[in-house]
């Protein structure tokens, strides 16, 4: 991928992780080289940030329950894990992805914990209420129009108390530093080409706006986190 091009508006073309008929060992390598990326850039912090203003929001319950779609290895939650145990929370983490490369790094990731189980779906064929609160990590940018408003509606419904939504600032900064960083980490053409990839099709303040007025949604929320991300929070209003 070039490293000039415009990030006025979100791009549009498909990642290479769009395509499920490949995968195989290829994608499985970009799933672990992208828990790598994950670390360097502060990844799970916007998830934690959401998921404690709704638990705060319902009450401060003692158990919760998360469903994280579109999850890849869900490496994201392993910070969930350790806040929920800080705080005496008995949490259960759901990992939902379409691929079963994903579901398998994701098994072999969270092998030893109990309370985090995987399931090979997707999102449109979750059950309604399926758990408190549904997350997705860097995984709305890869839709957009119709396509978003359809999958973030999926997401409410399979919510209990509201949605929490961690995606990428769509800015200089973050896509010169994920395309040199894709660079200096990894060979796999996946992490090469979909990582700053994912930066152009990242959001901006504008984005999250016209989101919450389409969705016409009130009470949604978003705040810029380090590093370059957005915390969003949709409360499943009643």
């Amino acid at each position: 991928m070039s490293f000039f091009r415009t990030l006025s508006y979100r791009a549009r073309e498909d990642e290479l992780m769009d395509d499920f008929s490949m995968g195989g060992e290829e994608l499985s390598e970009a799933l672990q080289h992208l828990r790598r990326l994950n670390r360097i850039f502060a990844a799970p912090g916007p998830t934690l940030s959401g998921v404690e203003k709704l638990w705060k929001s319902m009450g401060c319950p003692s158990t919760l329950s998360i469903m994280d779609v579109g999850a890849g290895s869900g490496d994201v939650n392993q910070k969930l894990l350790r806040w929920s145990d800080q705080k005496e929370i008995q949490l259960n983490i759901t990992l939902v992805d379409k691929t079963e490369e994903a579901c398998d790094e994701a098994r072999r990731l969270f092998r030893h914990e109990p309370r985090v189980q995987v399931r090979l779906a997707d999102v449109k064929e979750v059950p309604d209420a399926s758990a408190d609160i549904v997350t997705g990590s860097q995984f709305i940018h890869h839709f957009e129009g119709e396509q978003l408003i359809e999958i973030v509606s999926h997401m409410l419904r399979a919510s209990i108390h509201g949605v929490v939504i961690n995606d990428i600032h769509r800015h200089l900064l973050p896509y010169t530093a994920v395309w040199l960083t894709t660079r200096m980490i990894s060979a796999n053409r996946y992490i090469r080409h979909d990582g700053p990839l994912s930066v152009a099709k990242g959001f901006t303040g504008r984005d999250w706006r016209e989101l919450k007025e389409r969705l016409q949604h009130e009470t949604m929320t978003y705040e810029w986190k380090p590093l370059f991300r957005y915390s969003v929070v949709i409360p499943n209003d009643p």
